[in-house]
């Protein structure tokens, strides 16, 4: 067993285990992924502030998202295609996050159904719709995870129209992968993560297929997601789904101050500062970037999240002290699920764990809800001064 010690020695795993499409997938923004990179090394220009001689006794990372007890104030981010990362990918990634006391988003585009992930997990996992031009899907999405016990529901708002992703477009990604040379030349390397594979009946869109109108087969999936993407979405359309749900809304995608003001009055629970790791707008500012604006423009009336660029437990530190109030991990946890399934899953919530409470310490904390912007060294126009 190598030793690991951090994110990065999990992707390195994660890299020999997974078909190269699917972790392209993974490791790869729009554009020319400008923002994708920056999400990750904009962190870097945030120095923290090293105290002594203070008591570090007693230390917790303990906290509430949207009202929910959580080890850390860190849940695992909706990633489309888990499935396909590791055999039956969306379970094991649910199993790791409850086993460790932080939420599970569930993505619409997920392998394993909700009822998949419902049956094989006991804690309440949140669900993540994407506003489709089918409302009777979506609401039916909605009902199915009233009946799993989703706890939240999280609304995607930055993907009315796909942002261009070279490498899935050069890959001809597909769950299944389909079979070309360049593919099977590929999967012949990957003989573990194939035996998995066959092990399992779940290689499709498990909440789509034998749900949406129209698709009863993988073959009538692709036309059907190319024309479901709703450009007309609204803020109409969100507090009807918001009405539809009844329970706590997290809308995530946001990076501007005006969409925040109006996701505090549609009644949004909660609002996740993000870019889409990087895979819509390239040249869009970089969620650490984005997030001192928002949590000034509404930070004291709704409870701000951050997802993007986070590989340790020192983004989570960084993030928390610029008034976010949770953070997400995406392509973190899909590195250790690559790697090492379930087990590796929980390696990477126990790595970044580790880093917080640490680096908690050293800045002279014991408690997150503690952690603010004077635990940080931060550079002057760091946000940006724009005109």
């Amino acid at each position: 067993m190598p030793v690991i010690t951090n994110i990065y020695d999990l992707k390195k795993i994660y890299a020999r285990r997974v078909p190269r499409m699917f972790y392209d997938y993974t490791e790869s923004g729009s554009w020319t992924e400008q923002t994708f990179s920056e999400n990750i090394s904009d962190f870097q220009q945030l120095k923290l502030r090293q105290r002594v001689a203070v008591d570090m006794t007693g230390r917790s990372t303990a906290s509430t998202m949207v009202g929910q007890q959580v080890a850390m104030p860190v849940a695992l981010a909706p990633v489309g295609l888990t499935g396909m990362q590791s055999a039956d990918g969306e379970i094991k990634a649910a199993r790791a996050a409850e086993s460790f006391g932080v939420p599970y988003t569930l993505s619409t585009m997920s392998i394993c159904s909700i009822e998949d992930v419902a049956a094989h997990t006991e804690a309440p996992f949140w669900m993540q719709l994407y506003m489709l031009k089918d409302n009777d899907f979506n609401d039916r999405l909605v009902e199915r995870a009233r009946a799993a016990n989703c706890s939240a529901l999280v609304l995607t708002l930055d993907l009315q129209i796909l942002g261009q992703r070279h490498k899935d477009i050069r890959n001809g990604l597909s769950a299944p992968p389909k079979l070309t040379p360049k593919s099977i030349a590929n999967l012949a390397t990957k003989w573990g993560w194939g035996v998995e594979m066959l092990g399992t009946k779940r290689r499709f869109f498990g909440n789509i297929i034998g749900h949406a109108k129209g698709v009863s087969d993988p073959s009538s999936l692709s036309s059907w997601i190319a024309e479901q993407f709703d450009p007309a979405l609204d803020w109409n359309k969100v507090a009807r789904l918001k009405d539809v749900w009844g329970g706590k809304v997290i809308l995530k995608g946001i990076l501007d101050q005006e969409d925040a003001k109006m996701a505090l009055k549609v009644g949004a629970d909660a609002i996740i500062v993000s870019n889409h790791g990087g895979r819509q707008l390239d040249g869009a500012l970089s969620s650490i970037k984005a997030l001192p604006s928002i949590v000034e423009a509404v930070g004291d009336k709704i409870e701000v999240h951050m997802d993007g660029g986070i590989r340790s437990g020192q983004d989570v530190l960084k993030a928390l002290a610029l008034g976010a109030k949770g953070t997400y991990i995406g392509r973190s946890h899909i590195y250790g699920l690559g790697a090492m399934g379930q087990e590796g899953v929980r390696k990477s919530l126990e790595l970044i764990h580790k880093e917080l409470d640490i680096s908690m310490a050293l800045c002279g904390h014991k408690r997150v809800q503690d952690l603010n912007r004077n635990t940080l060294l931060i550079p002057k126009g760091f946000a940006g001064d724009w005109e």
